[in-house]
C-alpha cells in the first residue's frame, strides 16, 4: 500500500533540506577549521565546566574527561559509565579549601558516579533515576547535589558522607514537571535554605524555596520543598539557566534569550517603581548556551548566546534596549556550551597575568578558545589568528565496554540534528 502523495513529498523536501544542509556544514567546516584554535575531540561534549586552565569534559563516549587548555592534550580520563555522560559537578575535597577534586558526573547509563581525582578512583556509583540524568547541580556549603532527569524527576542527594563508597542518600524529590528537566541553579539563603530553579523541556521553570529537615528518631534528614513562584514566558524548552545578581537569565529553543528579577524587588506603597517587564533578546535559531558577564565574576554589562553556530555579543548597559556589538562563525555546527576561562599565563619576569577568554563547545566535536575582547569587538575574518588543530586521542574500545543502545543513539541522533 503506498502513501498519501503528499506526505512522499513533504518526506521528500525534508531529505532535500537535510542533504543541503550538511553540504553547507561540510563547506563551513572546511572554512572554520582553524578557527578559534579548536581542540578535536573523540565525540561530542555534552556538558563542560572549565576550572584553572583546564576544561572538564561529559562526552558522548561514556567517559568524562580534563583537557589542558593550552595544549589541547587529555590529561586525565575517568571511565566507568556504560553510556553517554551528560553532565558533572565538584565539590571540595577539603572542605571549604576550593580544591574540586571530587568529581560528580551522570550519565543516560541512569548512575551518578563520584571520582576522587587525585586517586583517580570512583569512590561509588548511585542508581539515580529511572530515565537519563541529564543535568546535575552541587551546592557544597548544604552538602548537596541535586539532579534533573529524562524521567521528569529533579532527586536531592547527601554529600554529607561522599567518601563511604556506598550509595549517596536520598533527600527528597520534586515531581510536578511534565517534560525532562534538563536545567538547574540555585542560590543559597541560609545554612538550611536555598531556592532552586528547575526547568524543563516544555519551556516551564519553577523557583522552589528548600529548608532542611534534620533527621528524627527513624527519620533520615530530608529537604522540604514548597513552590514559590512558576514562570512561563517561554514557548518551548529550557537550555540553559543563570542566577546571579538578583537576574534570572534562561536560554531557550524558542529562539529567546530572557531575564527576569528574582527575587522580585519589593515596592512601597504608592511607589512608581517601574515593573515593565525586560523584553526578551530574539536570535534566528535556538538559543542552546548563555553566558552573561554582569553575573560573573567580572560583573561587566554584555551578554554572550550560542545560537546555531554563531556566537553573539549584547551590551546590556541599557536591558530594555539591548544592542548587539559582534557576531562570530565560531563553529560548523550547534553551540552547546559557553564558559568563562580565566586565562593564567606566567610573563617573562615570573609574574602570573589574568586574561579573560571564553570557551565554546559544540555539535561539531570541538572545544575552541575566544580572546573576550575580540569577541566584544570581533577582527574582519581575513585578520583572525589561525592555529593548528589539536587532536585528542582516540581511544579503542575496550572489550566488555558497553555500546549505546538503540534508544540511546536515537536520542543523541535527535540532539544532532536539532536545528
Amino acid at each position: 500500500m503506498q502513501g498519501a502523495p503528499g506526505a512522499e513529498k513533504a518526506s521528500f523536501l525534508r531529505a532535500e533540506a537535510e542533504l543541503i544542509l550538511q553540504e553547507e556544514r561540510k563547506v563551513k567546516a572546511k572554512k572554520i577549521k582553524d578557527l578559534g584554535s579548536p581542540i578535536k575531540l573523540a565525540g561530542i561534549a555534552l556538558s563542560i565546566q572549565v576550572r584553572g586552565n583546564y576544561a572538564w569534559v561529559a562526552e558522548n563516549t561514556a567517559v568524562a574527561r580534563k583537557i589542558d587548555l593550552e595544549t589541547g592534550k587529555t590529561v586525565q580520563i575517568f571511565r566507568g559509565h556504560t553510556a553517554p555522560v551528560t553532565s558533572l559537578a565538584f565539590i571540595d575535597k577539603v572542605a571549604g579549601s576550593g580544591d574540586g577534586n571530587i568529581l560528580i558526573t551522570g550519565s543516560w547509563d541512569k548512575n551518578i558516579n563520584v571520582w576522587d581525582v587525585v586517586e583517580k578512583r570512583l569512590i561509588s556509583s548511585t542508581p539515580a533515576h529511572s530515565d537519563f540524568v541529564k543535568v546535575l547541580l552541587t551546592i557544597p556549603s548544604l552538602n548537596l547535589l541535586i539532579s534533573g532527569s529524562s524521567d521528569k524527576i529533579v532527586r536531592f542527594w547527601d554529600l554529607s558522607s561522599y567518601n563511604n563508597g556506598q550509595p549517596l542518600p536520598s533527600m527528597g524529590s520534586i515531581s510536578s514537571h511534565t517534560r525532562p528537566v534538563e536545567s538547574l541553579d540555585a542560590r543559597v539563603i541560609s545554612p538550611t535554605e536555598a531556592v532552586l530553579y528547575t526547568a524543563d523541556t516544555m519551556g516551564v521553570m519553577k523557583a522552589w524555596n528548600l529548608a532542611k529537615e534534620e533527621a528524627s528518631g527513624s527519620s533520615p534528614a530530608r529537604w522540604k520543598v514548597t513552590l514559590d513562584e512558576e514562570f512561563k514566558h517561554h514557548r518551548t524548552g529550557i537550555n540553559e539557566i543563570v542566577h546571579g545578581n538578583g537576574q534570572l537569565w534562561t536560554a531557550s529553543s524558542d529562539e529567546t534569550v530572557q531575564v527576569v528579577a528574582h527575587p522580585t524587588p519589593e515596592t512601597t506603597s504608592g511607589s512608581s517603581t517601574s515593573t515593565k517587564p525586560i523584553p526578551p533578546i530574539t536570535h534566528p535559531k535556538a538559543v542552546k548556551a548563555i553566558l552573561p558577564l554582569s553575573v560573573s565574576p567580572l560583573s561587566e554589562p554584555y551578554l554572550l548566546t550560542g545560537s546555531g553556530d554563531v556566537i553573539r555579543a549584547y551590551d546590556i548597559s541599557s536591558p530594555h534596549e539591548p544592542e548587539l556589538i559582534g557576531e562570530v562563525d565560531a563553529h560548523w555546527h550547534d553551540i552547546t556550551a559557553l564558559r568563562l576561562w580565566m586565562r593564567q599565563k606566567k610573563d617573562d619576569k615570573g609574574r602570573t597575568l589574568v586574561e579573560p577568554w571564553v570557551v565554546s563547545t559544540s555539535l561539531d566535536g570541538t572545544i575552541r578558545k575566544w580572546k573576550l575582547s575580540e569577541l566584544l569587538s570581533p577582527p574582519p575574518p581575513e585578520a583572525v589568528k589561525t592555529e593548528p588543530v589539536i587532536e585528542a586521542p582516540v581511544e579503542e574500545k575496550k572489550k566488555g565496554e558497553a555500546y549505546m543502545t538503540e534508544e540511546e543513539e536515537r536520542e543523541l541522533a535527535e540532539l544532532m540534528g536539532d536545528d
